[in-house]
């Protein structure tokens, strides 16, 4: 079983407790990043632990909807999320770095975990072109964070 993991970092010129609020007001989602075609928050309350919700994206032309769920946070410095679909586990940790006084660098880890047999050898074959896919994804999400929280700063 081959586990795959992608890095993405952003410098953002923000303080992190704007990006932190940014990064995870899930009912703005729609609105800041461009790769999420909706979003359906599934529990109540704010942001945390358990916090779950479904996020459908465009992916390889077609629409793929999720659920995700919240499994740690550490309010304004770092969250995990984690989903599962088709057998492979999903693990995405965003890391909160000050940067400067005005600066944070998001740093994003996104692991998948396929299963074994034949589902994982597909995804091995397929684990390049998906980390490129997904590389792209996440900048392109860091960016959207990046042009909402800067643009609110000024």
């Amino acid at each position: 079983m081959a586990t795959s993991t992608v890095v993405v970092e952003r410098v953002i010129q923000a303080p992190p407790g704007r990006v932190w609020e940014t990064m995870t007001d899930l009912t703005a989602w729609e609105s800041v990043l461009s790769g999420v075609e909706k979003v359906e928050v599934l529990t109540p309350g704010g942001f945390g632990v358990g916090t779950r919700w479904r996020e459908t994206r465009r992916m390889f032309g077609k629409e793929a909807t999720e659920e995700m769920r919240v499994t740690a946070v550490e309010p304004a410095e770092r969250y995990r999320v984690e989903a599962e679909s088709h057998g492979t586990r999903y693990i995405s940790e965003f890391r909160l770095l000050t940067a400067g006084p005005e600066t944070t660098t998001v740093h994003m880890t996104f692991t998948a975990v396929p299963p074994g047999g034949v589902k994982g050898l597909l995804a091995k074959a397929f684990g390049a072109l998906g980390a490129r896919a997904v590389r792209r994804a996440i900048a392109r999400d860091l960016a959207d964070v990046a042009l909402a929280v800067e643009h609110r700063a000024h």
